[in-house]
């Protein structure tokens, strides 16, 4: 075989590497995770900081990338057509040209493009920062070639596409909560708290306040003995206190004082609403993230919810909002769980008093929160009716169908209810209408 074949085919080799090369650090560079290259670089990682360096003008980058590669690519092209001619010339131009091209374009396609550019995409950190180092310098010796370059391709670009303010680089809210959700690696607990973080700015406090009808505090319009005994068998370190209702409401006693309070070793009421602190109102609309700020500048842990009308819905507590990041703080199970009972056929009996919010975050639902709070407020809000004895109701979600059907109605409200839960699968009832149109088009 003749030298002169030997050492073009061995040239065609080195400039196919070349161009898998440019392909697989392409790809690698622009497959880098931002964040996690942001961190390696806090960490001092050498290559880490040249590809953060080389990435900050992307445009150069691929550029130098792209004519490297379409340099070596052409060189390659003009290599083995002069190769094909000299072997299969006898058959004629035309004929080696074909070979030329048909086999070229095979061995790029495969070894420079797809193979490089899959391994460049599984392992982009393995394949990117070794390659800075050979395209930083490249990036400077063609500075010139690449400025020009990109000037003639951005008055192309402005001759048929109009001006458009770039995507912005940072995460929102939606997307940041869909990387925890979904391309974590983080552990389940630690992800329903990053989860929870987020959520603080979508939920208020009328999500998750105590209900005027379940605050417990101490009515100072009882007797004395009646007073004592609410503070004795208060669970709370805080207590509303109020006169008749919660809406004369008047303060709130820390327990801590209740020491005080006994020291003497009786009652006086005066000095017991001497020791109150001024309560505080908020509107039922206050996002939980603006609440948590306000409790943390007050230095407060407890505010009334209000209405427009500044009629008290009930209360809110720090440790409310808390728990909407790290979950109940309560060891006793059977306090979350005594609004829903399992059944053995699969469905469940639910309170209709029991709380939206809470059911869906203990049985992983997503029945609809914007509105009424309760189940009760959920089916009265369907029926736009009080039902008269048992009433299905069905209500559908994004991710599943909800059949209930009220067990027991009383003064006006729904005692308890049966919930059957059936998860949807929006992507086969699509294609199962779809399948439907296409028949009734084929029967017509």
């Amino acid at each position: 075989m003749d030298l002169s074949l030997i050492l073009q085919g061995i040239a065609v080799f080195v400039l196919l590497l070349c161009s898998a090369y440019f392909s697989s650090s392409e790809t690698a560079m622009m497959k880098l995770n931002p964040y996690r290259l942001k961190h390696m670089v806090l960490e001092g990682h050498r290559g880490a900081r040249k590809a953060n360096r080389l990435l900050r003008k992307t445009d150069r980058l691929l550029s130098v990338i792209l004519i490297g590669n379409n340099l070596v690519n052409i060189c390659a092209a003009v290599i083995t057509a002069n190769i094909c001619k000299q072997l299969f010339g006898f058959l004629g131009n035309a004929v080696a040209d074909a070979i030329s091209v048909i086999s070229l374009t095979i061995v790029v396609l495969i070894f420079a493009e797809i193979a490089p550019k899959t391994i460049a995409a599984r392992r982009p950190e393995t394949i990117a920062f070794p390659s800075t180092y050979l395209l930083d310098p490249l990036q400077r010796l063609l500075a010139p070639v690449v400025s020009f370059v990109n000037y003639l391709a951005r008055m192309i670009v402005d001759l048929f596409v109009k001006k458009v303010k770039p995507e912005p680089s940072s995460l929102s809210l939606d997307e940041l909560r869909t990387v925890v959700q979904r391309d974590s690696d983080i552990d389940l607990k630690r992800q329903a708290m990053l989860l929870g973080i987020l959520d603080l700015g979508k939920a208020t406090v009328n999500n998750i306040m105590i209900p005027y009808q379940k605050v417990k505090g101490v009515d100072v319009a009882k007797s004395k003995e009646a007073i004592v005994r609410d503070i004795v068998k208060a669970q709370h370190t805080r207590l509303p206190v109020y006169h008749e209702e919660l809406n004369g409401v008047i303060g709130v006693f820390h327990m801590k004082r209740s020491g005080e309070l006994f020291e003497a070793g009786e009652f006086d009421q005066k000095q017991f609403e001497n020791e109150l602190e001024p309560p505080t109102f908020v509107p039922s609309g206050t996002p939980l993230s603006t609440q948590l700020i306000n409790f943390q500048q007050n230095k407060q842990r407890i505010a009334h919810v209000v209405d427009e009308y500044g009629t008290i819905l009930g209360i809110v507590t720090l440790e409310d909002i808390l728990e909407e990041v790290v979950g109940e703080f309560t060891t006793d199970i059977n306090a979350t769980v005594t609004d829903v009972y399992p059944q053995n056929d699969g469905t469940f009996v639910i309170n209709g008093r029991a709380l939206l919010r809470e059911i869906n975050i203990s049985l992983n639902w997503d029945l609809p929160i914007t509105g009424p709070r309760t189940m009760n407020g959920l089916i009265l809000e369907c029926l736009e009716a009080i039902p008269d004895g048992p009433t299905c109701v069905k209500i559908e979600t994004e991710e599943a169908q909800f059949i209930m059907e009220t067990i027991l109605v009383r003064e006006n409200v729904i005692r308890s209810v049966r919930v059957m839960h059936k998860t949807v699968d929006r992507e086969m009832s699509e294609d199962e209408e779809q399948t439907k149109d296409s028949e009734q088009e084929t029967k017509a």
